[in-house]
């Protein structure tokens, strides 16, 4: 099983965290700065043209604008040659019918493709594994759409091509809607709605986008309607490295939890995530809390395994470890802009809920 490298994960955490103290520094405000624009608005909305879907091509009747992280992007016609640099964005474009379209797939380690579309991406070229691709290699595939999870797949710094670079190149970057440094911390599971909508606009595939849409939404009103009248249980979402603790207050990965049916016993209002959307915590602190569930992300069943066995060393009077609550969510499910979103408000759901 492939799975996401340590070093990845940890340094795009890292990245994002230097991206929302700078930001913090220029708005002076925290991480629960405002309420999150509803789909369709702010972050991501498609703003104009107009949209022929023609069978199962994307042929272009007009220009299209969105607005993506701050940003307008403009197509006189549909994209041709787009990569995907996670497999959570290949496979929106495959579920959208514009996998033809397709001439490049990243980071093909964070995750499989689901079973029923993976065959479809078969003879597409897999630019890197384990991280976002070389510039020299992105570029290679004469792109003129790249779609990212979030903005850490465009860090020049770290040898990747950036947005200004694949401009010059001849080529836009979508970032996730919850991706976009500014709405890091305030991001919500509902901003995949944005995505598939803006992409379906891109595409001329608004159909497809919005019964891809109605099963977002249907899916997640029926684990908020199997969790009406249940008492919600409370929830520590951590990120555990070894020995050590973080803990999740605010963005999409506590959004999830709220949609889950959970009560995080961490808040965006907490003095611990005024700069950022997590914060290390002690032992001490997590066990104060007593939470009826923890959540971690993983990447492997050895991770799991591990983490697991630490959280049960070190909670043992702890009623998430007493009663046996311990959800393990695959990090993959937990990034923005991904159908994954769902799965982990699924898998929550029913394991904080004893279901």
């Amino acid at each position: 099983m492939n799975v996401l490298s340590r070093n990845t994960l940890s340094s795009r955490l890292a990245l994002v965290g230097a991206a929302g103290a700078f930001l913090l520094a220029l708005s002076a405000c925290g991480q629960s700065v405002t309420a999150p624009p509803p789909a369709g608005e702010g972050s991501g909305a498609a703003s104009s043209g107009t949209a022929g879907a023609i069978g199962g091509s994307a042929t272009a009747s007009g220009p299209v604008s969105i607005t993506n992280c701050g940003t307008e992007l403009t197509f006189a016609e549909a994209p041709q040659r787009a990569v995907g640099l996670s497999p959570a964005q290949t496979e929106l474009l495959l579920r959208l019918g514009v996998g033809e379209t397709l001439v490049g797939q990243a980071q093909t380690g964070l995750q499989a493709l689901p079973a029923d579309v993976a065959s479809q991406a078969e003879q597409v070229k897999v630019l890197s594994k384990g991280e976002p691709p070389a510039r020299e290699e992105l570029l290679s595939v004469n792109p003129d759409l790249v779609l990212s999870p979030t903005s850490y797949e465009f860090t020049a710094e770290q040898g990747y091509a950036s947005v200004e670079q694949l401009k010059k190149a001849g080529a836009q970057a979508y970032i996730a809607t919850g991706g976009c440094a500014d709405r890091r911390a305030s991001a919500v599971v509902t901003d995949l709605v944005t995505d598939i909508e803006n992409l379906g606009s891109l595409f001329r595939k608004p159909e497809q986008a919005a019964q891809l849409s109605k099963q977002v939404k249907d899916r997640l009103a029926a684990v908020s309607q199997a969790n009406a009248s249940a008492t919600a249980p409370t929830v520590a979402q951590l990120f555990v490295d070894g020995k050590s603790l973080s803990a999740i207050g605010a963005g999409i990965e506590a959004d999830i939890i709220k949609q889950a049916g959970g009560k995080n016993v961490f808040s965006p209002d907490d003095k611990l995530f005024e700069s950022f959307f997590a914060a290390a915590v002690s032992p001490e602190q997590v066990a104060s809390l007593n939470p009826d569930a923890i959540v971690f992300a993983t990447t492997s069943d050895t991770q799991t395994a591990s983490i697991e066995a630490y959280l049960r060393e070190t909670f043992p009077q702890v009623t998430a470890v007493q009663e046996n609550r311990l959800v393990a969510v695959p990090s993959a499910n937990l990034l923005p802009g991904t159908l994954g979103n769902v799965d982990a408000v699924e898998l929550i759901s029913q394991k904080i809920h004893d279901r």
